[in-house]
């Protein structure tokens, strides 16, 4: 093994605080990315996933991609339709369920701000082996789930409290 290499790795901050500093870092890169679009992170991020979808997604599956809330979401699609990027309409057979779909200038933005992000971001990871990239995202998956294990093991006192016993 690489001697270098490993001292390298010795130097690497190992602690949970360091990934939270770095997942904070990728979330200004984007959020800088979409303000300069013009757009709210999460306008950005539908855009993203009507692109990757090639421009057309239930409403119910944007919502579920994201971490944003049922009613972000709403209001930056909503945006995004008077701004004429995006046009909702009922999906077939349904009153209640709609879908979105990129208009024509919905789809020449993302052309000209939303694909080079992609192609960008897609570069980025092609940096890496294909060893690493399988890797990265298997311990991130790995990391999240146990995270996610954690934080509700930590609130489920929370849940259980007697409501009558007055938390501040």
């Amino acid at each position: 093994m690489d001697q270098h290499a490993d001292e390298v790795r010795e130097q690497v901050p190992c602690a949970p605080t360091e990934l939270d500093y770095l997942y904070n870092e990728i979330d200004k890169l984007y959020h800088a990315y979409a303000r300069g679009c013009g757009l709210s992170d999460c306008a950005y991020w539908m855009l993203y996933d009507l692109e990757r979808a090639e421009g057309s997604l239930p409403l119910a599956q944007l919502t579920a991609s994201w971490s944003y809330s049922k009613q972000t979401i709403n209001s930056a699609i909503k945006t995004l339709e008077q701004q004429g990027l995006v046009e909702l309409t009922f999906m077939e057979g349904s009153r209640r369920n709609k879908t979105a779909t990129l208009t024509a200038a919905g789809k020449a933005f993302s052309l000209e701000r939303i694909v080079p992000a992609i192609e960008a971001e897609e570069a980025a990871f092609n940096e890496l082996e294909p060893a690493e990239q399988r890797e990265l995202i298997r311990l991130v998956r790995c990391y999240t789930d146990a995270l996610d294990a954690q934080i509700m093991a930590a609130r489920a006192p929370e849940r259980n409290a007697d409501p009558s016993e007055g938390h501040p």
